[in-house]
């Protein structure tokens, strides 16, 4: 997943944009939703994929969360 987008040094922001930021562009997105479906073993609809799920990593912490039903 690490060679796929850039990334500096610097940590993100749980609250910036990945997309306003450049961290990732449209086809990152598609390659970020079948990394998270892989690896937490969710299915994301694709009504669900959209900003308030995936565009920064608070939101993307929450939404995985709700769909392993963690809470």
């Amino acid at each position: 997943m690490c060679d796929n987008f850039f990334v500096s040094d610097e940590s993100l922001e749980g609250g910036l944009s990945l997309t306003d930021s450049g961290t990732i562009d449209s086809t990152g997105v598609l390659e970020l939703v079948l990394f998270l479906e892989e690896t937490f073993v969710i299915s994301i609809p694709d009504d669900q994929i959209v900003p308030d799920n995936l565009d920064t990593i608070d939101n993307l912490v929450r939404y995985i969360r709700s769909a392993r039903g963690d809470g």
